[in-house]
């Protein structure tokens, strides 16, 4: 018995953000200096973004100002405060919306869930998104839940690993698992380049898997984890005054590049280019491009991620799920290997091995 994610849902928010409009916006503040005024547009035009989706109206200059821009275009920085306070309004909906979406595509009843996993990094709230979903959907009050918090882009795959547990020990569990984030209330203008880099890319959405034992669907064949030696500093995540700072180091995709090859060896039988979908989170293009080169992969193994890049940008823990639903949507033969990945703070690489089951 095997578990296996049923299908996968999705949402994002109703403002897209278009990647030239907001980069002039960024790069029209006026207390950038002159590293600023280089490094906006650079980052900008590098991101391999062309869109991605914000809960932020305001960052929309055809949209009404609002906490974060005036009616002049000026930026501003809310306390850490209010920006909880906007996650505390906005996530609901989101959890909600994608949660819906994956019962939905698995055909699987919400009365028949029985345990829910939420992951989120970018905002704190309780009672949380956990209950909202059982609220909102008509799960069973009984339901088990539990959260995963603050733990980056890599989050969904602790999430899936004790969905999986779940599954496994109990043939009639039915676990939904829901990432959300809401990365862009963290966005201000800044010369510091890890800001400039994650204004460039972060955007806001969420996904969920539905997870059972066994059926069709992608089955959770095993997971590995691998901790970059003497990385923690390159790639943090902290709490500030005026939102939550990303400290991503320069050095970032080139130590991806050095790692990976051995962080995914435990799962692969043979060449990493035999396996055919490669779901790696595309934190930024670099750190695709040093994935692809160091397992020498063909452009079609991770045609998927660059598309969840250029269509919604990089979402934290939510985008893996994403760029998994992009390629099985696209097709995956039954019986063909998956390897899906993600980098988060630490460094720390985590994966999984799957395999695509039609029925």
């Amino acid at each position: 018995m095997s578990a296996t994610i049923r299908a996968i849902g999705t949402a994002v928010p109703e403002t897209t953000l278009e990647q030239a409009a907001v980069r002039d916006l960024f790069a029209a503040q006026p207390e950038l200096g002159r590293l600023g005024r280089r490094l906006v547009p650079a980052a900008f035009d590098a991101s391999a973004v062309d869109h991605r989706h914000t809960v932020l109206d305001e960052l929309d200059r055809e949209r009404p100002a609002g906490a974060f821009r005036d009616e002049d275009g000026a930026l501003h920085s809310p306390s850490t405060g209010t920006r909880n306070d906007r996650y505390r309004e906005l996530a609901p909906a989101l959890f909600v919306d994608a949660a819906r979406d994956a019962l939905d595509r698995a055909d699987v009843d919400a009365a028949s869930v029985t345990h829910v996993v939420t992951v989120s990094c970018t905002g704190f709230t309780q009672p949380g998104p956990d209950l909202d979903i059982v609220t909102a959907l008509g799960l069973p009050r009984a339901v088990f839940r539990h959260h995963i918090g603050f733990m980056g882009c890599c989050a969904a795959f602790p999430a899936l690993r004790i969905a999986a547990a779940f599954a496994e020990a109990d043939p009639g569990a039915v676990v939904l698992v829901v990432c959300a984030e809401l990365c862009t209330l963290h966005v201000r203008a800044s010369d510091d380049p890890d800001q400039i880099v994650a204004n460039s890319v972060f955007g806001d959405g969420a996904a969920a898997a539905v997870v059972t034992a066994d059926g069709p669907g992608l089955r959770l064949d095993a997971f590995a984890t691998a901790v970059v030696p003497e990385s923690a500093g390159e790639m943090a995540w902290n709490i500030g005054d005026e939102g939550f700072e990303m400290v991503l180091s320069t050095a970032v995709p080139k130590l991806v590049g050095t790692s990976v090859a051995e962080a995914v060896a435990s799962l692969l039988d043979g060449p990493a280019a035999d396996v055919p979908v490669w779901a790696v989170h595309p934190g930024g293009r670099a750190i695709l491009d040093r994935t692809q080169q160091a397992l020498d992969l063909p452009d079609a193994a991770i045609a998927a991620s660059r598309t969840v890049l250029r269509d919604h940008g990089n979402m934290s823990s939510a985008t893996v799920l994403f760029v998994l639903r992009e390629a099985v949507d696209a097709g995956v033969p039954h019986g063909a290997p998956v390897v899906a990945l993600a980098f988060g703070p630490g460094l720390t690489v985590e994966s999984a091995r799957l395999t695509m089951v039609h029925t």
